[in-house]
């Protein structure tokens, strides 16, 4: 088969595959579970509190004999309790601008917002109203006053800002809520030097004359995000919205789909909550025996409506004298597979979206870990890449190896397939009759060309998503004009690269295609696939220009050694 037909074929299976796969992520987003948690039916207490503000939305799981109360309410963007004074942290990683409930503002110091010199890192957790994303965290009780994520804790001491100091692994910043009862719960945020995951523990102790009993909650809330559509935005193709991991499945919701399928009401032991978005994501991850309820609402703020998803638990009773400890993981900052890994959390490396289908979300996470390993030994993505192409080239080298040898063998018989053109005139079906005899007298096989590309496919569209996803990659340069291969090339230099390899390729492929019209428009192919690759990943296009180069180079070798003089006609 010639090979700007299987070009052509690969070009359409590519953007079919695109726009299935991006019509699939719109479509096939995960139904919440419907079925609402059973609450306990016990008599609430006369002193009920619920968290202040809105309405209730969902109900708390009831464990034992806990008594049935109203789930946290969620905060108006931008407002923040009478007195709370806030606490700035700063770390080797992290900037963070934090109350007792709530994590206001979050600044990832190592994640510029463009490459240019001096620019301000990513701000991940924001206050403004247009920009609203916050971690908060409080605790409801049906018969005790309660601390929630707008009220209640202080600060321990007169500091308002806490360094990360220089030698330390960590620093420990503490809050504390003192209620009428003599219960007292004392709330530590644990910054560790190096890592994006914050410890969030609260410790229980009750010095009254009665038991305290409660429920901590813990969410996420923001306004959703405008997303920039197009080639030239990769973010686009990102999944942006809340996901969560329940015992041993992993489910997701679009923002743009967050009023649809219900606000789950899911009971889960363990598990996790996310928000999502191209690069970064925060996550609050529970111990993994504690019992809660994961939630999803859509509260209207002003003239908008955030997103916002919950887990409510675990219940405490503490009795007179005794004490009681819950701890949790706040995760902000980007999708880092090593250290996400590291946190030994199930289903957690999920949140790293390579892709919704997990065939190809495994092949791109074999080939991270590849290319990880490479960039190991060469200190660069770009050389990465390279090396990638290197090894696929030699896994599939008995492929390759066969379709440049049928190819050498077609280009030899070109004359004779010319005479049977001649022969046949305009009879296509005859001459397709005769070509195919000949090809089987002389054992050449004519789709060996396609195999081997659409072996590649998956393995193309794998390192695609792998290139638009993965964080390490981000504003990763290679070398002079590219300054980051997660971007399209500034200077279409290496497209062109890719047109000049496609036409050389052409040039060493015979030609089988009869109809003149056909064969103008498969010798613009090139053309084509160059103007669409304008718009894909630096790197992708690099992955691309190394695979052809070399295709080219073993074709010509393959020409050269099975080609031998062109049989007569």
């Amino acid at each position: 088969m010639n090979q700007t037909r299987t070009f052509l074929i690969f070009a359409w299976l590519v953007v079919a595959t695109l726009l299935f796969m991006a019509w699939g992520r719109d479509k096939a987003t995960p139904a919440a579970d419907a079925t609402a948690a059973t609450a306990a039916t016990a008599p609430t207490a006369a002193g009920d509190s619920t968290v202040p503000s809105a309405a209730a939305a969902g109900t708390v799981p009831q464990p034992g004999t806990a008594p049935a109360m109203s789930a946290p309410a969620p905060a108006t963007a931008g407002t923040t309790a009478p007195g709370a004074p806030a606490i700035t942290v700063t770390t080797d990683v992290l900037r963070v601008v934090l109350d007792g409930g709530t994590v206001r503002e979050a600044d990832l110091l190592g994640y510029p917002q463009t490459p240019t010199p001096g620019a301000p890192p990513v701000r991940l957790f924001a206050s403004d109203a247009a920009h609203f994303y916050q971690a908060q965290s409080g605790w409801v009780s049906a018969a005790n006053p309660a601390p929630s994520h707008e009220s209640g804790f202080v600060p321990v001491g007169g500091q308002r800002a806490y360094v990360l100091p220089a030698g330390a692994d960590r620093v420990e910043v503490p809050f504390q809520w003192t209620g009428p009862d003599g219960v007292t719960i004392r709330r530590t945020y644990v910054f560790s030097r190096g890592s994006y995951a914050v410890q969030v523990r609260d410790d229980i102790a009750n010095a009254g004359g009665k038991p305290w009993q409660g429920f901590v909650y813990r969410q996420l809330q923001r306004v959703p995000p405008v997303v920039q559509s197009g080639f030239t935005h990769p973010e686009s193709y990102s999944f942006h919205g809340s996901a969560w991991f329940a015992g041993d499945s992993f489910d997701k919701r679009k923002f743009a789909k967050y009023g649809e399928g219900g606000s789950l009401d899911k009971q889960v032991t363990g598990g996790w909550i996310a928000m999502l978005q191209h690069h970064f994501f925060s996550a609050w991850i529970p111990e993994a025996k504690d019992q809660a309820t994961f939630s999803l609402a859509s509260p209207r703020v002003g003239a908008g409506t955030h997103a916002l998803i919950r887990e409510v638990g675990p219940g405490v009773n503490v009795a007179p004298g005794a004490s009681a400890e819950t701890t949790a993981r706040l995760w902000v900052g980007p999708k880092l597979v090593k250290q996400i890994q590291a946190q030994q959390v199930p289903g957690l490396e999920r949140a790293v979206d390579f892709s919704s289908y997990a065939w190809l979300a495994w092949i791109a996470e074999l080939l991270f870990a590849v290319l990880a390993f490479v960039h190991g030994l060469v200190g660069n993505w770009g050389w990465a890449i390279i090396g990638l192409v290197l090894i696929v080239k030699l896994l599939m080298y008995p492929l390759s190896a066969a379709q440049y040898k049928s190819m050498a063998k077609m280009r030899r018989f070109q004359p004779r397939i010319e005479q049977l053109k001649e022969r046949y005139g305009d009879d296509k079906q005859k001459f397709q009759m005769a070509m195919m005899e000949l090809y089987k007298k002389e054992k050449i096989n004519p789709v060996g060309g396609c195999l081997p590309l659409l072996v590649q496919m998956p393995v193309f569209l794998a390192l695609y998503w792998t290139l638009l996803e993965a964080v390490e990659l981000r504003q990763a340069p290679w070398i002079g004009w590219i300054h980051n291969l997660t971007a399209p090339d500034p200077y279409f230099i290496l497209p062109a690269i890719n047109i000049a390899v496609m036409f050389a390729t052409q040039k060493l492929t015979p030609a089988t295609i009869a109809d003149p019209m056909q064969r103008r428009m498969m010798q613009y192919m090139p053309v084509a696939m160059g103007v669409m690759f304008a718009f894909f990943p630096a790197g992708l296009v690099l992955y691309w220009v190394t695979n052809g180069s070399l295709g080219l180079l073993q074709q010509w070798w393959m020409t050269r050694k099975y080609g031998g003089p062109a049989k007569p006609a």
